[in-house]
């Protein structure tokens, strides 16, 4: 009852205030614009594939992708832990009984329920303008792979990021650190382009990464560039990172609480 009242009660805040996501997400699609224009002309130089991409391919990845960092991106998320942590906020977790993690958890929920429930119109629309450079839709089996891939996907970048910002527990300045991860993040989560471009070994450096199921991943999925028992066994992994993230988490929460000190009023 407890988390259900906290997760509703983000729900209705969000729905309150945060009417501009509908606008937002359809600004947010512009830069693909461009992208239609270079890849074309790329595409008529070579006169071919580049990895099996065809010119249409490159512009439904990207599509793809920009879905996929939809659920997995925790704006703020590794920033704010480690500033409740330096300001004492995070004392307020120490003596209410409310999990910190778990209430951060509900709290980006909410967040993406409303996102998408709000920017459903121009996710939509914007597809249904670039319906001519998706193939024919995948299996059902796929599918469910995908959509299996974006919630994994949503949950491995709560925890990942979460990890990253309970280290303020130890070093009360994590920008530095956020900004290399953000920076990482964006080139080998495949948000610039298809890893399985890359040459050795390269591209086997990427596949050995989490950060490759935060955007790649699920595109890829969708494309059919991962099929059969190497999809079933790249779930698993993806889910095995979203576990031992998990784990990494709770260590970290317990044993910086151990080591937190609060002072003044």
């Amino acid at each position: 009852m407890t988390w259900w009242t906290i997760l509703r009660i983000c729900l209705e805040e969000r729905l309150v205030y945060r009417g501009d996501f509908a606008l937002g997400t359809l600004m947010r699609f512009l830069p693909i614009v461009t992208q239609i224009f270079l890849w074309g002309t790329i595409f008529e130089t070579i006169s071919g594939k580049i990895a099996g991409y065809s010119y249409h391919d490159f512009i439904a990845y990207y599509l793809l992708t920009m879905v996929a960092r939809a659920f997995s991106s925790m704006p703020g998320l590794a920033s704010g832990i480690a500033t409740e942590i330096r300001d004492g906020s995070v004392k307020k977790y120490l003596i209410q009984p409310i999990d910190m993690i778990g209430f951060l958890l509900l709290n980006r929920l909410a967040h993406k329920l409303v996102y998408y429930g709000v920017a459903i119109g121009p996710f939509a629309l914007v597809f249904f303008l670039c319906r001519d450079f998706f193939p024919s839709l995948p299996s059902a089996e796929t599918m469910i792979a995908f959509a299996i891939s974006l919630v994994m996907a949503f949950f491995l970048g709560f925890f990942l990021e979460t990890a990253i910002g309970l280290i303020g527990f130890w070093f009360l300045e994590v920008s530095s650190l956020l900004f290399i991860y953000m920076l990482f993040n964006f080139f080998f989560s495949g948000h610039m382009f298809p890893l399985d471009i890359l040459p050795y070994p390269w591209n086997h450096v990427c596949e050995a990464l989490p950060l490759q199921y935060l955007a790649y991943f699920p595109a890829a999925v969708w494309l059919g560039k991962i099929e059969g028992e190497t999809l079933i066994t790249a779930l698993w992994i993806e889910s095995a990172w979203v576990l031992f993230f998990i784990i990494v988490c709770r260590i970290a929460f317990n044993r910086g609480v151990k080591r937190y000190s609060g002072f003044g009023g």
